[in-house]
């Protein structure tokens, strides 16, 4: 398999299946959804940093060699910088948590306007995922699988927040639905771009992988974990602890499958 045919498939199929599932669930009943979402969110939370801790950061240091670690630290200094602004001014975060506590928490968005905004907000996400995911790919075919893997278990809880937005918007939920696969499928074009420019310039994929390790801690620390310990009752957090450690666990076998 090429590499671009792989960014291209992963970056496919993620755009679409996360956008899926998150159209699955909000035709769930609303105590099995809201049961269910905490639950994958620990779990992204746990896939994210085990993939940027695990993964992307040792891989970024092998490809830069012994005298250019300063560098990858550099850019993941810079990345955090880079989604801090992003999430000021951009709508980086689409607040996965308020997701998990219920799509009804939306409500206030009534605007056609809202609606619009998360999708275009949502396309630029996904598209810098898409970025990322070239990056990792054109390292190693089995650390783009990891990381597009991880990128997708965050995304999940996220697009189902989107079509919340959307729907309290006045989208119909078929409508709600394909605009989300839409700005999905910017990962796509992400992807792309992301093969010929870093392919163009390989002197920098070491820092491309950086930016990449710090998009998912910022997503995990800034957006995930924060809301996480809004549940504070031991039950919640033996859970929370538990989902956590099997996205870990998951991408430590997947990066022992790999050496």
């Amino acid at each position: 398999m090429s590499t671009l045919f792989a960014i291209l498939l992963f970056t496919a199929l993620g755009g679409v299946l996360s956008a899926l599932i998150a159209g699955s669930f909000l035709w769930l009943p609303d105590r099995l959804r809201d049961r269910l979402l905490p639950h994958m969110v620990s779990f992204a939370t746990g896939a994210l940093l085990g993939t940027a801790l695990l993964a992307l950061i040792p891989h970024a240091m092998a490809a830069a060699g012994p005298f250019r670690f300063h560098g990858v630290g550099v850019s993941l200094l810079a990345g955090i910088a880079l989604f801090f602004v992003l999430e000021k001014f951009l709508l980086w975060r689409h607040c996965h948590t308020e997701a998990v506590e219920s799509y009804a928490a939306h409500a206030q968005h009534h605007h056609a306007t809202s609606g619009w905004l998360v999708t275009v907000g949502d396309g630029l996400h996904n598209f810098i995922d898409g970025v990322l995911i070239a990056a990792a790919f054109l390292v190693d075919f089995h650390l783009g699988v990891v990381t597009a893997i991880a990128i997708m278990a965050h995304e999940i809880p996220q697009e189902i927040g989107n079509i919340a937005v959307l729907t309290h918007a006045g989208f119909s939920r078929r409508k709600a639905l394909v605009w989300n696969v839409i700005s999905g499928l910017t990962a796509v074009l992400g992807g792309v771009v992301g093969f010929f420019a870093l392919r163009e310039v390989m002197i920098w994929l070491p820092y491309a992988l950086g930016v990449a390790a710090a998009s998912l801690l910022y997503v995990a620390v800034a957006d995930l974990i924060p809301g996480l310990h809004r549940h504070t009752d031991a039950r919640a957090s033996v859970a929370q602890i538990l989902w956590i450690g099997i996205g870990v666990g998951l991408i430590m076998f997947a990066e022992s499958q790999v050496h």
